[in-house]
């Protein structure tokens, strides 16, 4: 079943508010597999482990219906509670139980959230509801991220890692999917037509304070927050000012360039 780590109202708050959606690069790798299995125009896509939707809305843009399907209630009522496309809707359900006919989807995605669950069954249940000629798409951002302003960016990258690898010592065992660029969720993936791409590099608009919430929305700085609330808000505080003084700034709503590395595997059935 699906590893449940984004439960509580307070942790969607801050996934819904800092987790930034799909970078352009990734987006355009994706509509063009789509475009060349002439998976689109589509009737119906439907976006796993949809969180609160950031990825959905993309696809809104895109397909005649959406479907955002997540395992936990608070982040689908963020998802329902953002503003969003008419066509768009969403459910609770586990990634291993889709309430779709079989072969009645188009395009069945999947952002940053695959390796939460049990993978061959999921792997089933994507086979069962997308039809003949559909298509997957199941990407994931790594932990391969950077950030640049002015002439400090190494500098500045140096503190945000320095945070990140304090943080990622709580991370789940199932990180191992994702710092094996989705290997395994490809080699699982039961379509014969497929391909893995782990080189999509993404700029995504960011402030300092952004920065430093995307790190508190991990389910692995949650971990560190449960087991350490002190020391885990003291590191967010201490990182914060860090970046601001290395950056000669003193508004953490200075911008700054966040790059992140995408794997993206895609598929035809």
């Amino acid at each position: 079943m699906t590893t449940q780590m984004f439960e509580g109202k307070g942790h969607a708050a801050v996934y819904q508010k800092y987790r930034f959606a799909p970078g352009i690069v990734l987006k355009q790798t994706i509509l063009s597999y789509l475009q060349e299995k002439k998976a689109i125009p589509a009737e119906l896509a439907v976006d796993v482990g949809c969180g609160s939707g950031q990825g959905t809305h993309f696809l809104g843009e895109h397909f005649k219906k959406v479907v955002g399907t997540d395992i936990s209630e608070a982040q689908i009522q963020e998802a329902k509670d953002t503003p969003g496309m008419p066509n768009i809707s969403y459910l609770v359900c586990p990634a291993e139980e889709l309430p779709f006919q079989d072969a009645s989807v188009d395009v069945l995605t999947s952002f940053t959230a695959a390796h939460w669950f049990d993978i061959g069954k999921f792997m089933r249940e994507a086979d069962r509801v997308v039809k003949p000629g559909g298509c997957v798409a199941i990407s994931t951002y790594t932990v391969d991220m950077s950030l640049r302003y002015g002439d400090c960016s190494e500098k500045l990258t140096k503190v945000f890692r320095e945070c990140w690898d304090q943080i990622l010592k709580y991370s789940h065992d199932r990180l191992k999917y994702v710092l094996d660029n989705y290997q395994e969720i490809f080699d699982a993936l039961p379509f014969s037509d497929k391909k893995r791409i782990t080189d999509i590099y993404d700029q995504i608009p960011m402030t300092v304070e952004g920065v430093v919430g995307y790190m508190e929305s991990s389910s692995s700085y949650q971990t560190f927050k449960k087991n350490d609330p002190k020391a885990a808000t003291s590191l967010l505080q201490e990182t914060e000012k860090r970046m601001l003084e290395t950056m000669g700034v003193s508004s953490r709503e200075t911008p700054v360039e966040f790059w992140v590395r995408h794997v993206c595997v895609l598929g035809c059935k």
